[in-house]
């Protein structure tokens, strides 16, 4: 509830005053003629009479007071809250090749880490509109654009290694986000694309995709997953079943700084869990866009909730003064 009128609460203070002054005046002042006996007073009914004035007061500083909430104009309102367009739109190009199994990232993989900072980042972004397009071999889109973070997060949990075709197509990767993007009316437009290996698959080049985006307006960041040197990489042998191999690191970091560089992102280079939450929390810092927020209300009037009690008040006021309380000739 709201007052549409509230500085009229200031007619309070008036209010209250001339109570006090009234009872300043009429209560307890002395009678003009002097008995020598006080208890010919307290037969005639003093006492009643000045508690009489006293109530009586008190009802009309109640009706006063109820009549005064009423002019502020209470108001209770319904509707509902709209964003402008002024919001960026996102879409995540996550790379679930094989080599994304190095375990050298906590608590698991490549890919879990990804996974667990995506979702730190998905959740902190509550206006944009957020999208899911995975890459092996070959790309397709886990989840299109849209506001509905639990669908998001439950294809983001979903995804896994093995679903693709295995190898690295980069530019395909990129290319399927920009396709997502590119009718995308927003004021910002962003890729964030996540990978550990080198293009090796795809009919795409990754620089052609990046002109591609240029062309739409997006920024594409790039972050390469991976420590330095050498890792040991679950590899599934058909007679020993599963073992570890030992896998160099191999990123293109030149061909991700073009990307980045072409589209006005920026590269990064994730070499374990905390560097990729600060490279996920650097994004989500440069991408911070102004939203303007316009409410749609309907206000309803409410007056009637305190005129109604003040009619009241004043109606017992008139009762009890000329029917109830006995007067003194």
């Amino acid at each position: 509830m709201r007052f549409a009128n509230p500085y009229y609460f200031l007619l309070i203070i008036p209010a209250i005053l001339l109570f006090l002054l009234y009872i300043w005046n009429k209560i307890g002042k002395e009678a003009v003629l002097r008995f020598s006996s006080l208890e010919l007073i307290r037969k005639a009914g003093a006492k009643r009479i000045a508690f009489g004035r006293l109530f009586r007061a008190f009802l009309r500083l109640a009706a006063l007071v109820f009549l005064i909430l009423a002019v502020a104009r209470p108001q209770t309102g319904t509707g509902e809250e709209k964003t402008t367009e002024y919001v960026v739109d996102i879409m995540i190009a996550l790379d679930v090749s094989g080599s994304m199994a190095t375990l050298d990232f906590h608590p698991d993989n490549r890919l879990e880490a990804a996974k667990i900072e995506a979702r730190r980042f998905i959740e902190g972004r509550k206006s944009d509109r957020m999208g899911l397009v995975i890459f092996a071999g070959q790309s397709i889109t886990q989840c299109p654009l849209t506001v509905d973070r639990s669908a998001l997060l439950a294809l983001l949990e979903r995804t896994r290694m093995g679903i693709l075709e295995d190898g690295t197509a980069i530019g395909l990767g990129l290319a399927n986000a920009v396709n997502r993007l590119k009718g995308s009316e927003a004021k910002s437009k962003v890729i964030i694309l996540l990978t550990d290996g080198i293009n090796n698959a795809g009919e795409i080049d990754p620089l052609t995709a990046a002109d591609l985006a240029k062309q739409y307006s997006i920024r594409v960041y790039t972050v390469g997953v991976g420590k330095e040197g050498e890792a040991l990489l679950p590899i599934q042998d058909p007679r020993f079943g599963q073992r570890l191999l030992k896998v160099e690191t191999q990123i293109d970091e030149k061909s991700l700084t073009q990307i980045a560089n072409k589209t006005g992102g920026a590269y990064f280079r994730a070499q374990d869990e905390r560097g990729l939450r600060e490279v996920f929390r650097e994004i989500d810092r440069l991408e911070k866009t102004e939203i303007t927020i316009e409410k749609f209300m309907h206000y309803e009037e409410k007056y009637f909730w305190f005129l109604w009690p003040a009619l009241a008040v004043l109606l017992f006021e008139m009762v009890w003064t000329n029917l109830v309380r006995v007067k003194i000739p």
